[in-house]
């Protein structure tokens, strides 16, 4: 059985994705691996403790590695500490990179470009299934999740720090897709059929920052971006 590296964000998607990859028990999944801003110490754009991350694997039952980077790194620093972490996977005989991307074929284009330039492959196994079966079937499986940030341009403060459930879904906007597969907000799962028990956690401050964006030659100044976090905060873990 090939041995595999898991991209874990610590969402919703990323749980499903683990979970059906194990079930097909087709490849090895020795570790997940994280992106983590390594100035607060917290998962990327999801805003996460590191603490409440190593729950997730510690009741997974997979070990954790982190990407450690710097708060809004350049595309040439962040593709210089991939490579990095390929070699350090690479001493393990490990050259599978799985994900649980959807369908947003330009990110799954530029993982497997990148990674066929380390001769690794690139393992997808929710591509492109309707994103409502995706939720359906997170749900049905009995994941719990928290939305942990949204987008400010496609939600409202009120969506942040929801449980994730038919109610949240009935409540969405008809322009978000229903699993944010576009960046409209990102979730912390606590428990499900790849725990062997739940992250226990509280509810911390509601925070907003803003981020800028990509600046167009019609621009007079770059785009800024809003977000709304949901700070966790770990709690004892008995």
């Amino acid at each position: 059985m090939q041995q595999a590296l898991f991209n874990w964000s610590g969402g919703k998607d990323s749980a499903l994705a683990l979970y059906t990859i194990l079930q097909q028990k087709k490849v090895d999944v020795q570790y997940l691996l994280t992106s983590v801003n390594k100035q607060y110490n917290r998962v990327s754009m999801h805003g996460v403790r590191t603490e409440l991350l190593q729950q997730q694997a510690q009741h997974i039952g997979i070990p954790l590695h982190l990407l450690l980077l710097p708060e809004m790194p350049s595309m040439e620093i962040y593709e210089q500490e991939v490579k990095a972490t390929l070699r350090f996977f690479e001493e393990k005989n490990i050259r599978l990179s799985v994900f649980g991307d959807i369908f947003l074929e330009d990110l799954r284009a530029y993982r497997e470009s990148q990674l066929a330039k380390a001769n690794w492959k690139a393992e997808f196994p929710l591509w492109k299934i309707p994103t409502s079966k995706v939720m359906q079937e997170f749900l049905d499986l009995g994941f719990k999740a928290i939305v942990v940030c949204v987008n400010n341009q496609y939600l409202d403060q009120s969506f942040v720090g929801r449980i994730i459930d038919r109610s949240f879904i009935q409540d969405l906007p008809d322009t978000v897709d229903i699993c944010g597969e576009n960046g409209e907000y990102h979730s912390f799962v606590y428990d499900g059929p790849i725990f062997q028990k739940p992250v226990s956690f509280s509810l911390g401050e509601t925070i907003y920052r803003t981020y800028p964006g990509l600046k167009t030659d019609t621009d007079a100044q770059p785009p800024v971006t809003g977000f709304w976090f949901m700070d966790l905060l770990p709690t004892d873990d008995v």
